[in-house]
């Protein structure tokens, strides 16, 4: 007993400082990149141009179709085959952006399309443009309508950034793989960084249920 609480101890710090350092940087950055796809992606699908939205159908229904795991290695160890080398962290970034985005663009067209087309119309009449249409009535309200769906999106990346270990990223699982390799207690470690994540999505759940409030509030 001693010694397990002597393991906890001396691993609360170094895990803490990997999420704070790689899991959370990493999230935030993918997140945020895979948004303006996911928004660029939608748009495509709901256009009338044929071929653009063929292209971002392909994008999503590849991303969407294959596991996470499998991208990261086809773009980690499978690219420099044909003389494209990554770090990787920016295969880590690209990977998880273009993942999230394929998946979060559907949430955001789906919340567009829900929209009542009536809405276009009157705003149209009223003399305003395309972008006016979009930005001042549109946006607003598919935000609400996409917001939990989008918080979702966000929550899982956090946990998907585990698989960036598989890639030789040092974030918060490899710390805890490489001190469970040192002091032979796998599953100490494996719970303590449980732990960690479940302490971190928790805050983010309570966050969602904050802004669906807010939002709601608003409305």
């Amino acid at each position: 007993m001693d010694r397990s609480i002597e393991i906890i101890q001396s691993s609360i710090l170094p895990l803490l400082t990997s999420l704070i350092q790689v899991t959370i940087p990493l999230t935030l950055i993918a997140f945020a990149l895979g948004m303006v796809l996911a928004l660029i992606t939608a748009l495509a699908r709901i256009s009338k141009n044929k071929i653009l939205n063929g292209i971002f159908y392909f994008y999503v229904w590849v991303f969407r179709g294959t596991p996470l795991l499998v991208q990261l290695f086809i773009v980690f160890f499978g690219l420099p085959s044909i003389g494209v080398e990554l770090d990787a962290w920016t295969a880590a970034i690209i990977t998880f952006s273009l993942n999230t985005g394929a998946y979060a663009s559907e949430n955001i067209r789906s919340a567009i399309l829900a929209i009542p087309e009536g809405q276009y119309e009157s705003a149209a009449s009223l003399g305003m443009s395309q972008w006016q249409i979009f930005y001042r009535i549109i946006a607003p309200q598919a935000f609400k309508i996409a917001l939990p769906p989008l918080s979702n999106n966000f929550i899982s990346l956090v946990k998907d950034t585990s698989l960036a270990a598989s890639i030789t990223i040092v974030e918060v699982f490899m710390t805890a793989q490489r001190i469970a390799a040192r002091t032979y207690e796998p599953l100490l470690l494996y719970s303590l960084v449980a732990v960690y994540y479940l302490v971190v999505c928790t805050f983010l759940n309570w966050l969602q249920t904050y802004l669906e409030k807010r939002m709601s509030y608003f409305s």
